[in-house]
């Protein structure tokens, strides 16, 4: 009877501590489709809910438009990706130069406060070590700075340069250049910010006024009316998906141009 207890002990206590799984046994097929179901990039959840609507409606014409929305969703991944890092890189630019400042009010050369300063490789990215080089054997650091700004969201390093060059040149003080550089970059990225934040509104609108189809095939579906199947078996229903979708598309586009190029201002 002890024996028993303890063999039930020591299973609840494997269970617990590998969250719910016996010791010796091994995940479910279902639990290995969920991991690597979110492994998969987010893009590929077009082809799921193609898949979904094609069982619903018991039609195969979901499945090719699923297919059709991985490139468009890659590019809008991607794209968020790229504007993320341009973001960290104009970051990382602006804590360089603070601390590049720092370390000449502390007393050191600048080619030995930018060897301490540059520890953040986002900042100087691929052309860190050039840099670096450049500054410990006394090269062109504002070249190779100029080299580093050409990344997107680095071109604060082209001001670090030019700081750099009046400070060699004609002896001025670099502290005080970079400050006014940092003071520069930080206030266009809180108007980046800020413009941003108040272009928010319509963007939202936008993806919500896209959404509003969906929830009246819900409301449908709910009523009884079967939209599915009059749009994916009936020619009627066939013209009207086709051109309520580019209506769509296009005015989706549209409006997220609009607020592009109002960012890009």
């Amino acid at each position: 009877m002890t024996s028993g207890s303890n063999t039930g002990a020591r299973r609840a206590r494997s269970l617990l501590a590998g969250g719910g799984t016996a010791a010796g046994v091994g995940p479910t097929l279902w639990e290995r489709v969920l991991v690597r179901m979110r492994r998969l990039p987010a893009e590929w959840w077009s082809v799921a809910v193609g898949v979904l609507i094609a069982v619903l409606g018991a039609s195969v014409l979901p499945l090719p438009a699923g297919v059709a929305g991985v490139p468009v969703l890659r590019r809008v991944r991607r794209a968020r990706e790229a504007r993320q890092a341009r973001e960290e890189r104009g970051e990382a630019v602006i804590a360089l130069c603070g601390a590049l400042a720092g370390e000449v009010r502390a007393g050191r050369q600048p080619g030995e406060a930018l060897l301490r300063a540059a520890h953040d490789p986002a900042g100087l990215g691929e052309a860190q070590a050039a840099v670096l080089a450049a500054a410990r054997f006394g090269g062109d650091v504002p070249g190779a700075l100029v080299e580093a700004a050409c990344r997107p969201g680095a071109d604060g390093l082209s001001g670090l340069a030019a700081c750099w060059r009046v400070a060699v040149d004609r002896g001025a003080g670099l502290a005080a250049g970079l400050d006014r550089l940092e003071a520069a970059l930080r206030a266009e990225r809180d108007q980046r910010a800020d413009l941003r934040a108040q272009l928010a509104g319509a963007r939202s609108t936008a993806v919500l006024l896209a959404g509003l189809p969906v929830l009246g095939l819900l409301l449908g579906a709910a009523l009884g009316a079967r939209p599915l199947h009059v749009l994916l078996h009936t020619g009627a229903g066939l013209a009207c998906l086709v051109v309520g979708g580019v209506l769509e598309a296009a005015g989706l586009w549209w409006a997220m141009r609009i607020v592009r190029g109002a960012e890009a201002v």
